[in-house]
C-alpha cells in the first residue's frame, strides 16, 4: 500500500476506537457561593447544549432544538424533513454556525448548499470550542479534507465517547468512505452505549453485506431489527428491501419495497429500488411503470434524472444496447438544461463504459473530465464528489488504455490519480489511485502487484472482476473464490454490475 493510505489508516486505528473507550470528562460541578445573585447569574448564563451534552453558543433554545431534531431526521434517512429543521435552526439564528454547518451537512446528499456552507464556514470562529470541533469536522468532510476529518473527528470522539449522535454521524461518514470494517465496529460500540439506536441498526444491515466477509444473514437479521424499532417508518422496510435484493432474494425485496410504498407512497427512492429489483428480475413492463410513477413524484431535478437513467437503462437488460445508448444520449442534453452536474456525471459515465469501440469511450471521458474540472458545469456537486467522479474517469482512461496496449497513456492516467490522491487525501480517491495502478500492472504481467493495487477497491464490479483474473492467473485459488463471493453481493441495478453479469450483451453490437 502507498504511503498516503498507511498513515490515514494509522490515524484511524490508533485514535477512533480507542477514544470509544475512554471515559467522558465529568463537567466540573459550580462551586457554592455566599452570594446567591452571583451563583445565579452564573446559572443563567450557563450554554445552551447539544444532546444534553455539547455547549453550543445560541442563546436560542428554539434553534438548538432544531439542529436537534434535524440530526435525528437526517439519522432517520429522512433528508427533506432534516433540511427543513436545519432551515429553521437558522432562521432562529443568523449566527449560529452549527445550524448553518448542519444545513449544508444534511442537504450534501441531494442538493448540496454551498451558500450554507460559506456561512458556516465564516461563523465558525464564534462558536463555541466543542460547537466549533464539530463545525469543523462537517466542514472537512465536505470540502472532502480527509485528514482534518480524521482529526478532528478522532478528537470529537475523544471528548464525547459515550454519545451515540457523534458516534453514529462518524461511523456513517466512515462508511461513505467505504471504510465498512471501521464503520461496522463503531456502530456496533453505539448499541454497546443504546441498544435501540435503530439509525446503527440501518448502516450496521448495510456493512454486514460490504466488509471483507460479507454475512448475508447477520445483514438482514440486523435490518429485521431496525423495521420492529421503526414501526410504521417507510426508510426501515427501503433499506431492507434493498438488502434482500442485494442477497438475491428479489421476491421479499419486492414486498419490503412494496411496504414502504404503501407507507409513503411518493417516496421515490423506494419506488426506484422496487424498479431496480424489478429489473433484475426480468419483469421489465412492471419496472418501467414504477420507474415512471417515481419520475412524476420526484421534488428534485437530481431524483428525478436518476430515475429516467435507470428506466433507459432496461433497454441494456433486454438486449437493446443500441437503443439504450440512444435514450442516455437524449437524456444527457435534459441533464445539461436542467444544469444537474449529478445526473450529467453519471448518465456520461455510462456513455463512456457503453461506448461501442476505444476511440469513442475516449472522446467521452476526455468530455467528462473537460466538464468535471469547470467551475461552471460541477457547480452544485460537492468538491469530495467531484473529486471521485474525476477519479472515476481517470481510472476507467487507464483501464482502457492499459487493456488497449498503449501503456504510456495508462500510466499518465495513474500519474494524473496518484497527484489527485496526495492533493485531495480522500481514501475514495485513493483507492481509485490504486485499482488504476493495478490495471497497469496487470496489462504489463506483474499480476501479484496488480491483485495487491486491485484488492484495494474491491467495491466496484468490474475492479473486482479484474482482482479475480489476477488471482487466478497467481493460481490464487482461495482468494479468487472469495472474491467471487464479494462480488456477488455487489448485486444492483447498474451498468457496472450487467458489464459483469452480462459481457457478451455488452459487446452485442
Amino acid at each position: 500500500m502507498k504511503a498516503l493510505s498507511a498513515g490515514c489508516l494509522l490515524l484511524l486505528s490508533s485514535s477512533l476506537f480507542g477514544a470509544l473507550s475512554a471515559a467522558q470528562a465529568p463537567d466540573r460541578k459550580v462551586e457554592k457561593s455566599a452570594r446567591p445573585a452571583a451563583a445565579a447569574t452564573r446559572l443563567a448564563s450557563a450554554p445552551l447544549r447539544l444532546f444534553d451534552s455539547i455547549p453550543v453558543s445560541t442563546h436560542s433554545d428554539e434553534a438548538r432544538k432544531s439542529v436537534e431534531l434535524a440530526i435525528d431526521k437526517y439519522e432517520n434517512g429522512l433528508l427533506d424533513d432534516a433540511i427543513v429543521h436545519a432551515q429553521h435552526a437558522t432562521e432562529k439564528d443568523g449566527k449560529f454556525a452549527l445550524g448553518y454547518a448542519v444545513l449544508s451537512f444534511v442537504s450534501r446528499r441531494g442538493t448540496p448548499d454551498a451558500a450554507a456552507l460559506a456561512r458556516a464556514k465564516a461563523l465558525m470562529s464564534r462558536a463555541a470550542p466543542d460547537e466549533q470541533l464539530l463545525v469543523r469536522w462537517m466542514i472537512s468532510v465536505q470540502d472532502g479534507n480527509l485528514l482534518p476529518a480524521i482529526m478532528n473527528m478522532n478528537d470529537l470522539i475523544q471528548r464525547y465517547p459515550k454519545n451515540e449522535h457523534v458516534l453514529y454521524l462518524t461511523s456513517e461518514w466512515l462508511y461513505f468512505q467505504q471504510d465498512y470494517d471501521r464503520s461496522r465496529q463503531e456502530m456496533e460500540n453505539v448499541l454497546k452505549i443504546n441498544p435501540d439506536f435503530s439509525p446503527a441498526l440501518n448502516i450496521l444491515g448495510h456493512a454486514y453485506l460490504q466488509t471483507g466477509n460479507p454475512d448475508p444473514a447477520k445483514a438482514i437479521a440486523t435490518l429485521k431489527r431496525y423495521v420492529e424499532l421503526q414501526p410504521g417508518q417507510p426508510n426501515a422496510e427501503e433499506s431492507l428491501g434493498e438488502i434482500l435484493s442485494q442477497a438475491g432474494d428479489d421476491q421479499s425485496s419486492v414486498e419490503h419495497y412494496g411496504e414502504a410504498l404503501q407507507l409513503e407512497p411518493t417516496y421515490v427512492t423506494a419506488r426506484v429500488g422496487l424498479a431496480d429489483t424489478l429489473t433484475l428480475m426480468g419483469n421489465y413492463p412492471d419496472a418501467h411503470e414504477q420507474y415512471d410513477r417515481a419520475i412524476s413524484a420526484a421534488e428534485s431535478a437530481r431524483d428525478s434524472l436518476h430515475a429516467e437513467y435507470q428506466n433507459a437503462l432496461i433497454s441494456l437488460w433486454e438486449g437493446n444496447l443500441a437503443a439504450g445508448r440512444k435514450l442516455l444520449e437524449a437524456l444527457t442534453e435534459k441533464a445539461r438544461l436542467r444544469k444537474e452536474p449529478y445526473a450529467q456525471f453519471e448518465i456520461g459515465f455510462a456513455q463512456a463504459l457503453l461506448a461501442p469501440n476505444a476511440d469513442a469511450e475516449f472522446v467521452q471521458l476526455k468530455s467528462l473530465e473537460s466538464s468535471l474540472r469547470d467551475p461552471v458545469a460541477a457547480a452544485g456537486m460537492t468538491e469530495a464528489d467531484r473529486n471521485a467522479s474525476l477519479a472515476a474517469v481517470w481510472r476507467e482512461r487507464a483501464r482502457a488504455y492499459a487493456s488497449s496496449g498503449q501503456a504510456q497513456a495508462a500510466d499518465q492516467a495513474v500519474h494524473d490519480l496518484e497527484e489527485l490522491a496526495a492533493h485531495t487525501r480522500d481514501l475514495i480517491v485513493e483507492n481509485i489511485y490504486e485499482s488504476a495502478h493495478g490495471y497497469a500492472l496487470f496489462a504489463q504481467g506483474d499480476m501479484a502487484n496488480a491483485a495487491d493495487e486491485l484488492a484495494t477497491d474491491v467495491h466496484n464490479p468490474l475492479v473486482l472482476r479484474q482482482l479475480i483474473l489476477a488471482q487466478e492467473k497467481l493460481g490464487n485459488l482461495r482468494g479468487a473464490e472469495a472474491s467471487r463471493t464479494r462480488l456477488k453481493y455487489l448485486r444492483a441495478s447498474s451498468v457496472e454490475w450487467f458489464l459483469v453479469a452480462r459481457p457478451t450483451s455488452a459487446n452485442a453490437d
